[in-house]
């Protein structure tokens, strides 16, 4: 009984990601894609359907909203006749941010951020931090992390209580959060 419900769960939870418009990362997993462990991603995250098995995503990767992996170029496919297809890699500790795209024959290497809205046409090496259009190294990982560290004070540091995860968050956790933020300018939350 317990297995039969568990398996309705599952049906309706795969019907309201269709409704919603996400993907089904079983059935691109059955198709080839490859996914490590402490895989993430949120909202509007597209990866490739029609070509899910040249791709291969690391351990630990979060992709952030609305963030496409491509691994084929159909631009060709009027002139040429054929669609152009390369393997796409995302290594492992990678964080891609909202908006991002990874362009086909991209590796992106280990202990990588992409910021929010960047376009990756080439490869980006290990321990960096890469934004834009197109996406290019700005700093060194342990570097940016480094700077983020020394800006963190017991004044700026939330803990879970000030997330949506607390059913008990509310105005105050908000309040104080809003007031850190105009003092120190930026905050961290756990």
């Amino acid at each position: 009984m317990v297995e039969k419900q568990d398996e309705m769960k599952k049906k309706f939870s795969c019907l309201v990601a269709r409704l919603k418009g996400e993907q089904d990362l079983d059935k691109l997993i059955q198709r080839g894609l490859v996914v490590g462990t402490g895989f993430m991603r949120m909202g509007g995250v597209i990866i490739d359907p029609s070509h899910c098995w040249h791709i291969t995503i690391g351990d630990n990767v979060t992709l952030a909203p609305r963030v496409h992996i491509l691994a084929h170029d159909a631009s060709t496919k009027v002139f040429l006749g054929y669609t152009r297809v390369e393997n796409t890699k995302i290594g492992n500790n990678v964080f891609v941010g909202a908006g991002s795209i990874i362009l086909p024959g991209v590796t992106i290497g280990n202990n990588v951020i992409i910021g929010a809205g960047s376009i990756v046409s080439q490869d980006i090496p290990d321990d960096s931090v890469a934004v834009g259009n197109p996406a290019r190294v700005v700093k060194a990982l342990s570097a940016y992390l480094e700077e983020s560290k020394q800006k963190m004070s017991s004044e700026n540091v939330f803990g879970e209580k000030y997330t949506l995860r607390n059913e008990a968050f509310g105005e105050a956790e908000r309040k104080a959060m809003l007031e850190a933020c105009e003092k120190h300018g930026v905050i961290y939350v756990e």
